[in-house]
């Protein structure tokens, strides 16, 4: 046990004017309350204590000493109560990074809302599409979307993250629907590209149950960012693989329309990940829950959409 456990052994005894009553109140073994004090005094040089068969009572020093260590355990209390305190009022700053679609669509009114609810905290929000360092530019954490890499980052899904081929209307009575994603490599059909991808222009089938990358073409659009191709499908320029969190919307009002519902696209997960090595503080645990909450089970943008979209 350290100094501040004996002085808190010590402090019972002298208010309980016991070593049994003290041990009652501490959950010890009298016979460990004796020996506490007996280790605290040999410390200090000097009795804290007269003991006598019928009673227990301080010693002058014993009394000084007393007076001192409640109030050093007192400010302890106190301070544990204040860290508790601010822990439970989240305050201080957040840093966060996110993709820049996910992040203004969906993450920055998420964001909003907690700061609503927690007017003490402040958020430093990074809306960028390159992969941030986490540790090197201190962030307390990220939100991912796709297959996660092998790192030592500590991650926690929040959502499925659904895709699907999607093009206009106008486009479709154009070109033809296609039926099959082999429809996809021989020309048939523009297709636009996310250069984000390491392989922009190969989309992931599931093919009579098998996976298979196909490689379309040609590509009339590369692109690292999700609105502009979403965008670009919805002016008729091609078909697009796109995550559901950016089509819902043009899906739901008709700007564009699903296709090849029956092959299941490659569909990865959106994630919360932050550094081993930092503590998972108060806010950052409530932040976490709370966008795991909001975006969890089927998120809102998928349960907004068309019926037939909805596989």
């Amino acid at each position: 046990m350290s100094l501040f456990d004996d002085m808190t052994v010590f402090v019972r005894a002298a208010e309980a004017a016991s070593f049994s009553g003290a041990a009652q109140r501490l959950g010890l073994a009298k016979s460990v309350v004796s020996r506490r004090i007996g280790s605290l005094e040999a410390r200090l040089g000097t009795s804290l204590f007269h003991r006598t068969t019928r009673r227990l009572s301080l010693t002058e020093t014993g009394q000084a000493y007393y007076e001192r260590a409640r109030r050093i355990l007192a400010d302890v209390i106190e301070a544990e109560e204040v860290a508790r305190r601010l822990q439970s009022e989240l305050r201080g700053t957040l840093k966060v990074a996110a993709p820049m679609t996910f992040g203004m669509l969906h993450l920055a009114p998420a964001v909003v809302d907690f700061l609503v609810a927690h007017p003490q905290l402040e958020v430093d929000l990074d809306l960028n599409d390159r992969r941030v360092d986490l540790v090197n530019e201190g962030h307390d954490l990220a939100i991912r979307i796709g297959k996660l890499a092998d790192s030592s980052l500590i991650a926690r899904r929040l959502s499925p993250c659904r895709h699907l081929v999607c093009a206009s209307s106008a486009y479709l009575r154009a070109r033809g629907e296609p039926r099959s994603p082999e429809e996809l490599e021989d020309g048939r059909h523009d297709c636009l590209a996310y250069s984000n991808r390491t392989i922009s222009d190969e989309w992931r089938f599931c093919i009579d149950g098998e996976w298979r990358s196909l490689r379309v073409r040609p590509t009339r659009l590369r692109v690292n960012n999700g609105d502009v191709l979403r965008d670009a499908a919805i002016a008729g320029i091609g078909l697009v693989v796109l995550p559901t969190f950016i089509v819902s919307e043009a899906l739901r009002h008709g700007d564009l329309k699903a296709v090849l519902c029956n092959f299941e696209l490659d569909d990865p997960a959106i994630h919360a990940v932050w550094p081993p090595n930092r503590e998972l503080s108060a806010k950052v645990r409530a932040f976490v829950d709370f966008l795991s909450e909001r975006f969890g089970g089927t998120p809102y943008w998928d349960a907004a959409l068309p019926e037939p979209d909805r596989v």
